[in-house]
């Protein structure tokens, strides 16, 4: 038995689950989330929680059984926290504005780059050089914060680009000259 996927998912107050076959919906004070589940897991419904169950023993089975599980978890968490990704920009002339739905790169390019910003999705900028992804779907804000990313990920010698808050960046030394 997966040790995810037998624990139960507790339902705070103000979230309602709706389950019809395999697509789930889960609406909170946040917003909507919806998925299609793989065929191999059942869903349980109760008044306070919510347990995962899957049909059989086989490989595919066990490995949906704990998946399952996790993605509910998140869609729950999602419409009542939100996620959160926070990006540091680090270079000299380096920024980032917000307009609307557009995210403004300045990544010492000959062009500025525009990030248009997918629906659910929304962005925060601090002093210029700190981005906030916010969003309730969390498979999306970590795929929007990738893709800011990797316009000009971090490179080891000086430092420069963007990169996670939470990540450190294993530095090299530069050249040596000749003796």
């Amino acid at each position: 038995m997966s040790r995810i996927g037998k624990l139960p998912i507790e339902i705070p107050q103000g979230v309602k689950i709706s389950c019809t076959g395999n697509l789930i919906k889960i609406d909170g004070p946040k917003g909507t989330l919806s998925r299609n589940l793989p065929d191999y897991v059942q869903i349980e419904v109760s008044d306070k929680s919510i347990q995962v169950s899957r049909e059989s023993d086989s490989l595919k089975s066990r490995s949906a059984h704990g998946l399952a599980r996790t993605l509910i978890n998140n869609m729950v968490v999602g419409v009542t926290k939100g996620f959160e990704r926070v990006l540091d920009i680090n270079g000299v002339g380096y920024r980032a504005e917000a307009k609307g739905d557009v995210l403004n790169l300045s990544l010492g390019y000959s062009h500025p780059v525009n990030f248009t910003l997918p629906q659910g999705i929304t962005v925060e900028v601090e002093k210029m050089t700190k981005i906030t992804v916010k969003g309730i779907d969390k498979e999306l804000v970590g795929q929007t914060a990738a893709k800011i990313r990797a316009y000009r990920g971090p490179e080891p010698y000086k430092g420069k680009g963007i990169k996670y808050a939470d990540e450190t960046i294993l530095r090299k030394a530069g050249k040596t000259g000749k003796k």
